[in-house]
Order: structure tokens, then C-alpha cells, then sequence
């Protein structure tokens, strides 16, 4: 099997920046967390971002609220997503990339 490098696969571009998200875990089979932190990068299909939470896994689907403020402002949005790669990173941090599968919900 040949894999194609990650920039082939990409139908957009990335652009860095930093936004606050707070992801959970949407079957309820899989134990439950809510994790608050800061994307890398996000395109329109997906988002990365670095966090010390260990519970993900590939093929997870999450909800994923990005923008994420507090109280929730009206560009606050919930998608459901897909957890494709995970990096292990330096200080017990993980790199995880999120596939967004569709809109849930306005927030």
C-alpha cells in the first residue's frame, strides 16, 4: 500500500492559529471526558491540537466545539468529529488530528 504525504491528502489549507475548543467524547461507550484546549491548526475539514489528556484514540468520534468561550458566544460551534492520527509529544502531551464530519449544533 502506498501512502500519500498528508499535504496530498489535504483538500484545503491549513492555517495556524490558536483557538479554544473543548472536546468530549460522543459515544457513550467509550469512557467520558471534557477536554479544554487551543488548536494548532484548523482547515475546513479538520482541526489539530495538542493536549496531556491520554483517552484518545484513532477512529474516536468526538464533539468538538470550536470556538469554545465562556459564557458561549454566538460563533461558538459544536461538530461532530473523528480522531485520524495521534502524535506522541515530548512532556506527556499528545498531537491528535480530528477530522470534522459535520456541523452538530450551533452551541
Amino acid at each position: 500500500m502506498q501512502y500519500m504525504r498528508n499535504e496530498e491528502r489535504r483538500r484545503s489549507r491549513r492555517i495556524r492559529i490558536g483557538q479554544p475548543m473543548k472536546i468530549r467524547p460522543s459515544d457513550p461507550k467509550d469512557k467520558y471526558f471534557e477536554d479544554t484546549t487551543t488548536t494548532k491548526n484548523v482547515s475546513r475539514e479538520g482541526i489539530y491540537f495538542v493536549t496531556r489528556v491520554s483517552g484518545y484514540t484513532e477512529g474516536m468520534r468526538l464533539f468538538v466545539v470550536v470556538p469554545c468561550h465562556t459564557p458561549k458566544a454566538p460563533l461558538d460551534r459544536e461538530y461532530l468529529g473523528q480522531v485520524v492520527r495521534i502524535d506522541a509529544l515530548p512532556e506527556a502531551q499528545w498531537g491528535v488530528a480530528i477530522q470534522l464530519l459535520s456541523d452538530w449544533k450551533a452551541s
